[in-house]
């Protein structure tokens, strides 16, 4: 069903474009025809979900398929407690829908907004040294081809490993079969740390708890960690009461968060004595969780992110190259610094793929000009082996991309084979991939 044209914005308004038709199919059929229709008129087609993606990788210059309507499970293998979802099932809805089957995502980022397809094919990942991100969890999906066919990857498919994470250039994805796990939850302990024992107990912390990560506020010499302990479905629950929960996740962490990034914005001087109450503020915690309301927050204040991911025995060195960067640059930041882990992996354009993985994560609040400060730290992170996560802002291409990933051409093959003229493409896909 065509609408009227309209200008799409994605959530982190860093990208807009104006397509020239925008089509919700409500069935498969349906998006076999829309994709089928704009191939024979020679127009570029994508399929968009949230729009949590910082970069355009989901931009359409041509025809937008939005896939709100395509929700839900479409069957379920019991015994290899694999599931099949329609591409435009939210993560956030999965436990729901998990729920009655008592099984689980193994790993979940901090944002469950977007739609499974676009997290997979953006590289979504949570944090673990011994997990890989959501696209490891990928046991087979269908891709719908230029001539509207269907191409279907099944586990063990030497497809899978590219079609998993594909950057949405190898088809439109249909539906995504997980591979799940028993329902379980999670035992969370936040605190407010001095950095200098964070970053002593790195390597400690991050091999021996199943998922860590830290946040660094700029101008402080504290962190916030977060250390996740996985227990059986069966454990006994100590969830947050409501009003400490609404205090972090409302108050704290959005309404009063944007509150003070925009007087940061328009007063930087009041940045740093801000940082050094929330690095004490956000700590001493402890609570335990079913697995997705431990690993998921809801954020509502918009940013721009810049996220790479390196050689994990490399963070500690580019941790201190970018914290040593802020402090001699004298910028204001608002925003903490994330650190997470990631297992290494087989998908071709993970930023795992073939090495344990760290990440450091930058932010800027979106009315805050970000390129000066994300392009220094840009190269510094380059310069350790980084990685640019797909869905965040970064300034590489084709070129310098290539040697980065061991299957780059292998992945280019694929695509010239199964998208020769390009029907999926658009200028980030050009950027990042070539034409």
């Amino acid at each position: 069903m065509n609408s009227a044209n309209r200008t799409w914005r994605n959530w982190g308004r860093s990208v807009a474009v104006t397509p020239l038709s925008v089509e919700r199919p409500e069935s498969v059929e349906a998006l076999q025809l829309s994709v089928k229709r704009a191939a024979a008129a020679g127009r570029r087609v994508k399929a968009v979900g949230a729009g949590h993606s910082f970069t355009g990788i989901a931009a359409a210059p041509d025809v937008l398929l939005q896939l709100d309507k395509l929700q839900g499970i479409i069957d379920v293998d019991r015994e290899r407690r694999r599931v099949r979802f329609q591409a435009g099932t939210r993560l956030y809805r999965i436990p729901g829908l998990l729920s009655g089957l008592t099984l689980a995502m193994p790993n979940l980022g901090d944002i469950d907004r977007q739609s499974l397809a676009g997290a997979i094919s953006t590289g979504t990942h949570g944090t673990g040294a011994g997990f890989g991100g959501l696209a490891t969890q990928v046991a087979g999906l269908t891709l719908i081809q230029p001539d509207g066919g269907l191409l279907t990857v099944d586990d063990g498919d030497p497809l899978l490993p590219a079609a998993a994470l594909g950057l949405g250039a190898l088809g439109i994805i249909a539906d995504v079969t997980l591979q799940c796990v028993p329902a379980f939850a999670l035992q969370a302990q936040e605190e407010s740390e001095l950095l200098a024992d964070t970053l002593a107990a790195l390597d400690r912390r991050a091999g021996s708890t199943d998922h860590f990560e830290f946040y660094w506020f700029p101008h402080t010499d504290r962190a916030a960690t977060k250390s996740n302990t996985r227990l059986p479905g069966s454990a006994p629950l100590h969830p947050r009461p409501p009003l400490s929960r609404w205090i972090e996740e409302s108050l704290l962490s959005n309404s009063l968060f944007r509150a003070t990034c925009a007087a940061g914005a328009a007063v930087p001087a009041l940045i740093p004595p801000v940082n050094r109450a929330a690095a004490r503020l956000l700590g001493g915690h402890g609570y335990t969780e079913a697995s997705h309301r431990v690993f998921t927050q809801h954020r509502t204040v918009r940013f721009r992110e810049m996220e790479y991911g390196l050689p994990a025995d490399r963070l500690p060195a580019a941790f201190a190259a970018v914290r040593q960067l802020v402090e001699e640059r004298a910028w204001r930041i608002s925003f903490p610094l994330e650190v997470r882990w990631a297992a290494a992996d087989d998908r071709w354009l993970s930023t795992a793929y073939g090495r344990d993985t760290a990440y450091i994560a930058v932010h800027r609040y979106y009315r805050e000009d970000h390129r000066e400060y994300f392009t220094a730290v840009e190269e510094i992170l380059l310069a350790f082996g980084g990685r640019p996560h797909w869905g965040k802002l970064h300034s590489l291409d084709a070129a310098s991309l290539a040697p980065r990933y061991p299957r780059f051409n292998d992945f280019l093959a694929v695509r010239n084979r199964l998208d020769p003229d390009r029907i999926f493409a658009n200028e980030y896909l050009d950027q990042v991939l070539g034409p």
